[in-house]
């Protein structure tokens, strides 16, 4: 299921951009901790995401901005987001 949600995907394009800063290299997979609205939260229940990118251009140019730094990859991945989709496992 591709994640649609406004408030979901800005939560994920950031997840995204950690991940990428942290592995040093565009990742194809990302987790995100379960949201529960009402009753007991389990804090080690994470959703998994597949990331999509549909250009090899577009990953290309994420992986050149992730060697500079954090603010440079947030603005590659607001650039090209329409190229970037998430779809929930």
């Amino acid at each position: 299921m591709k994640e649609t949600d406004p408030e979901k995907l800005a939560l994920l394009y950031d997840r995204f951009k950690d991940v990428c800063l942290v592995e040093k290299e565009v990742w194809k997979e990302i987790f995100m901790p379960r949201q529960i609205t009402q009753g007991a939260i389990m804090t080690n229940v994470q959703e998994r995401y597949d990331v999509i990118i549909d250009d090899p251009e577009v990953e290309e140019a994420l992986e050149a901005n992730i060697l500079r730094g954090a603010k440079a990859l947030a603005a590659a991945i607001h650039e090209y987001k329409a190229h970037i989709s998430f779809v929930k496992k």
